[in-house]
């Protein structure tokens, strides 16, 4: 497969917080039986992380997770499911779930990216938003239209502490009780496509109030994003990121936020770590190489091409 070798130099780290500031983030346990508690002023969530086929760190992660034999689940590559609650209510058309970078990314995309992105929200996600190309690019979603699957909980203490563990947990759509109650008062459909489709319109998402104190659960992810060998896979378009990464770019970067005020609810991070040969070799952890101009490539990369789209 091409990029494979690349591939090889690469260990994934998964780290998550409620802040921007990577030094208020956690390690991420992928696919392990723990809950990683995040909370900040504005909401408490309980995450958990699984990646098929995983290979990085902690070292000795399990490389699956019973997940991905779950009937909804078995073409996944990854997900990353949460339980919320806000502190403050949160109305849903400002809640937004998606990617975003501090730089810019431009000079790194891929031949082809605006044909990918196109292709995205034509057969992935119609909601999708954002500017590629910005000095701080994004794309982002109405949460409520993207995410996979959304389960309304029901009302815990403000504190958080009855948030579920959810590491064994498989969210699914619908509701718990109270929940299910109130999806079916404000008319939201039972099914994902029903769901997703109603919260498509900017009328519904701003008739729908995500309460202080109440818990949802979201599950996002797919199969088009393979982190084992580091592609996006789309029908009939793969794209290898490795030949597309630098310091500048060596991140992907999830975030929950208020689009209003700025609140920022959840942020997990992948990051690809460049592993030294002689330490690869010899099955160390690895380390980032930081000391190189961040316009550069590494001495070992080929220039990007339009080869690198398949």
């Amino acid at each position: 497969m091409a990029g494979s070798g690349k591939a090889s130099k690469y260990r994934l780290k998964v780290t998550a917080g409620c802040d921007y500031d990577p030094a208020t983030h956690q390690d991420v346990p992928v696919n392990e039986a723990q809950t990683l508690r995040l909370e900040n002023e504005h909401a408490s969530t309980n995450l958990s992380v699984r990646i098929q086929n995983y290979t990085g760190y902690p070292d000795n992660s399990p490389k699956s997770h019973a997940y991905f034999s779950h009937p909804l689940h078995q073409s996944d590559q990854y997900s990353i499911s949460f339980a919320t609650s806000f502190k403050q209510p949160v109305n849903g058309n400002n809640l937004i779930f998606g990617n975003d970078f501090d730089r810019p990314i431009r000079d790194r995309l891929p031949p082809g990216f605006n044909a990918a992105l196109r292709l995205v929200q034509w057969t992935i996600d119609p909601s999708l938003d954002g500017d590629a190309y910005a000095d701080k690019p994004y794309l982002y979603s109405p949460a409520l239209a993207t995410w996979n699957q959304f389960r309304i909980g029901n009302r815990i203490d403000q504190e958080g502490g009855g948030l579920p563990d959810i590491h064994d947990l498989v969210i699914d759509e619908g509701g718990d009780d109270e929940g299910a109650n109130l999806r079916e008062k404000n008319g939201i459909p039972g099914t994902v496509d029903g769901r997703r489709n109603h919260f498509q319109k900017e009328e519904s998402r701003k008739g729908w109030e995500f309460e202080e104190g109440r818990v949802y659960f979201a599950d996002f992810g797919n199969q088009y994003l393979d982190f084992n060998e580091f592609m996006l896979r789309l029908p009939g378009f793969n794209i290898n990121a490795v030949n597309y990464i630098d310091e500048k770019t060596h991140s992907l970067r999830y975030v929950m936020k208020n689009r209003v005020t700025g609140e920022v609810y959840l942020v997990v991070v992948f990051t690809l770590v460049l592993v030294d040969e002689e330490e690869n070799s010899s099955g160390q952890v690895g380390k980032t190489h930081g000391g190189k101009d961040q316009g550069s490539r590494f001495d070992w990369e080929e220039q990007p091409s339009a080869g690198d789209v398949e």
